[in-house]
């Protein structure tokens, strides 16, 4: 922002360098692109994440249903809720054996995680299974869909401010390095008369 209102200071101001307004111009093409760039890279992957996302909770919706499974006993061990689309502050869920039966009255048998406060014997749960049976975790909602689709259009937002500022960064570096190698071939060629008198400096 500095070299942006320098830009506007240093339009008739006879010490200005050209380096001064290209840093300047540099500046303000860079706050452009963040406010148009950002935005529109932001709006763009969110809304191919959220097409992709709706797509996956329309295919596990079509390819997973609920049965009612009944506990048959409970296993040894429990473990902590490691799915990150649970949204009820559930923490210690149960590992049990149960029944269930399939779409086409198979019968079925298997160790489930359940959340449940007493799992015992002939407790009837839900409990979702694809279409070959086998327990699976429950379908992505759509909210869940749209908010991780909200997450990654906000975070190509920013990765795009921050690749636009580090180039913007590397270009006025180089240009102050451009800058000190002028200012050091000069010195170099006055240096030696430097301060003389008749040395015709």
């Amino acid at each position: 922002m500095r070299a942006i209102t320098g830009l506007w200071r240093w339009r008739h101001n006879p010490l200005r360098r050209r380096t001064d307004v290209a840093e300047g111009w540099i500046a303000l093409l860079a706050l452009l692109l963040i406010v148009v760039a950002a935005p529109t890279a932001g709006s763009v992957v969110g809304g191919l994440a959220q097409e992709s996302l709706q797509e996956s909770v329309r295919q596990q919706r079509a390819s997973r249903h609920q049965v009612w499974a009944t506990v048959v006993r409970k296993l040894d061990g429990t473990r902590l809720d490691a799915d990150p689309e649970t949204t009820t502050g559930r923490g210690i869920r149960a590992r049990v054996l149960a029944d269930w039966t399939t779409a086409d009255d198979t019968a079925r048998r298997g160790a489930v995680t359940v959340d449940l406060l007493s799992p015992d014997p002939g407790t009837r749960f839900p409990l979702w299974i694809d279409r070959r049976g086998r327990a699976v975790a429950p379908p992505l909602d759509s909210a869940t869909a749209s908010t991780h689709a909200v997450i990654a259009g906000f975070g190509a937002a920013l990765l795009a401010i921050a690749l636009i500022e580090a180039a913007r960064r590397l270009i006025v570096w180089r240009m102050v390095r451009h800058r000190y190698l002028s200012w050091d071939r000069a010195w170099d060629k006055a240096g030696p008369d430097w301060g003389r008198t008749g040395a015709g400096s």
